[in-house]
């Protein structure tokens, strides 16, 4: 159980590569559609990178 938390999060690493680009697009509809402050949008963004990128390396490790 603890090696397979380790595994995932070691995965998700190189996953931020390719996860930070749903956040900034997210980031960036949100300060548009509901005119966020930059301080929102920037945590909007950290918080989709994160999330996405736990669940793709998950989904990645459990495939």
């Amino acid at each position: 159980m603890l090696l397979d938390i380790v595994i995932i999060l070691a995965m998700t690493i190189p996953m931020l590569l390719f996860s930070v680009y749903p956040g900034l697009k997210l980031g960036d509809y949100l300060e548009k559609k509901y005119k966020i402050d930059e301080t929102t949008k920037r945590r909007v963004i950290i918080i989709t990178t994160v999330i996405f990128t736990i669940s793709l390396s998950s989904l990645l490790y459990y495939l």
